[in-house]
């Protein structure tokens, strides 16, 4: 769990633990981390912790957010990073040295990793799907629907078991840098999973126990996902 040491305009000092989903901070009262500066807007900026990871994002704030001196709009927090707000900083400190079955998985921005990571993400997305094996295709699936299905990643192992993932867009990529990174992507057909990255050296991340590669793969309901030591189950809901 990462946490923001906050020192406020009058220099006074004080912990935030990063236990929410959202932690909201501004000049208002009713913020998570109140900030008694009038440079500050009265809700200023929001913290967003899914599983091991901090997103921050401004909230269109009147003076900006800045991380390490540059402004911002929205921003994956890294260990040592300091906020800028009004008068007043906050720096994050995250769990860089903790050991865990999750190994700090991450949620990825394409824009990331550079061009040449950016082109495999997109030619594996586009690629055309594989056929399902027997097995997966004869899998439950949940009863048709009127409504769009909101595809979900909830772990299934470790100390994060039972934390969700929502797969709200277009194309979300998982994994840890170097190591093991997949992409789901959204179609209008439902969602599919790829192979992008990762150590050559390594195992691939596996779809019901078997290796994902670079074409695209449908995901059933109930699949399971194995992606740097952690289990996570691909539900649908309405």
């Amino acid at each position: 769990m990462g946490k923001l040491i906050v020192t406020d305009s009058s220099g006074k000092n004080s912990e935030v633990e990063l236990t929410k989903e959202r932690i909201t901070i501004g000049r208002h009262a009713d913020n998570d981390i109140p900030l008694a500066d009038k440079a500050v807007s009265g809700h200023h900026a929001v913290v967003i912790t899914i599983l091991q990871d901090s997103f921050l994002e401004d909230l269109d704030s009147t003076n900006g957010t800045q991380v390490n001196g540059k402004a911002i709009a929205k921003h994956p927090l890294s260990h040592g990073d300091v906020i800028s707000i009004g008068r007043n900083t906050l720096r994050y400190e995250g769990e860089a040295g903790v050991d865990d079955d999750f190994e700090r998985t991450m949620i990825l921005k394409p824009g990331q990793f550079g061009a040449a990571f950016d082109a495999q993400v997109s030619q594996a997305a586009d690629a055309p799907p594989a056929a399902a094996p027997a097995a997966t295709a004869a899998r439950p699936t949940p009863p048709p629907s009127a409504k769009p299905m909101l595809g979900k990643l909830r772990v299934a192992s470790g100390p994060n078991a039972g934390k969700e993932l929502e797969l709200s867009k277009a194309l979300t990529t998982i994994g840890k840098p170097g190591v093991q990174v997949a992409a789901v992507t959204r179609r209008a057909d439902g969602y599919y999973i790829v192979h992008v990255g990762g150590d050559s050296g390594s195992q691939r991340p596996l779809l019901n126990g078997q290796p994902i590669d670079t074409q695209a793969r449908k995901l059933q309901h109930n699949d399971t996902v194995e992606l740097v030591g952690t289990r996570m189950t691909f539900l649908l809901e309405a």
